[in-house]
């Protein structure tokens, strides 16, 4: 496949194996492939390139588990979709015109920001004021388009509230499978979508398949409590990895 000419054996399987360690952390967290396997991704691939292959996995995973999440998301949800739709194609055109140095810093920074915001303070069930779900839904739509992270708006949305552990976790993933949906849809529309990343995606789909049962697994056994946690150690880890390969 001409697409992966540039890839040698290590480097696939360093793909490989970031696709199965993300997708075990999405089952277990909700959340965090995106933002754990976009920058690998990137150090080999165009930043445009690897966050549209990001966005075939998103989907790809995310259909193998609609009903769950169509019957568990939060009615927010919705809302936030609605306007991840629209605002998708900007941030992904935005990623288009800059420079791929410039995009793995930005890509980088967005990482930390979500680390950053899930510190915040803890907020009561209810406490979603309709401007900040609005909010939520732009800058999650302009992330999506621009690096494939719908998340760092989304999981301080949802992880910092007291809501259960599985409702946040449905609603953050039935977001992140229609951000990528869009996102999908906009690289096709603006023209620069390459139909054989659906390819790689299907090579990599095995990977986070696994990875992504056994993260549910394991996250079935932990308390809520060691469940937080684990969100800020994968935001915190991913940020800074992410910082580091864009400066090195």
């Amino acid at each position: 496949m001409e697409l992966l000419a540039g890839y040698g054996p290590a480097a696939i399987t360093a793909a490989l194996l970031a696709a199965f360690g993300s997708a075990f952390v999405r089952g277990l967290t909700g959340f965090g492939m995106a933002i754990l396997i976009v920058p690998i991704l990137a150090l080999a691939l165009s930043p445009v390139h690897a966050v549209l292959l990001t966005n075939f996995l998103s989907v790809f995973i995310g259909l193998s588990e609609i009903r769950r999440l169509l019957r568990e998301a939060e009615r927010s949800a919705w809302a936030i979709i609605a306007l991840v739709a629209v605002t998708t194609p900007v941030g992904l055109y935005l990623l288009s015109i800059t420079t791929p140095a410039l995009a793995r810093v930005v890509i980088a920074f967005i990482a930390l920001s979500a680390f950053v915001a899930v510190l915040l303070p803890r907020r009561g069930a209810l406490d979603h004021h309709p401007a900040t779900t609005a909010g939520v839904g732009v800058l999650s739509g302009l992330m999506t388009g621009y690096a494939g992270m719908p998340g760092p708006p989304v999981v301080p949305y949802y992880v910092g509230r007291d809501i259960p552990r599985e409702t946040a976790k449905a609603s953050m993933l039935l977001i992140f499978t229609c951000a990528s949906t869009t996102g999908l849809v906009s690289g096709s529309a603006i023209g620069v979508l390459d139909w054989k990343l659906a390819l790689f995606a299907v090579v990599l789909f095995p990977a986070v398949l696994l990875g992504n049962w056994l993260g549910n697994r394991a996250s079935g056994r932990i308390e809520d409590r060691t469940w937080r946690i684990c969100v800020g150690v994968v935001l915190g880890a991913a940020a800074m990895g992410a910082l580091w390969k864009a400066f090195a």
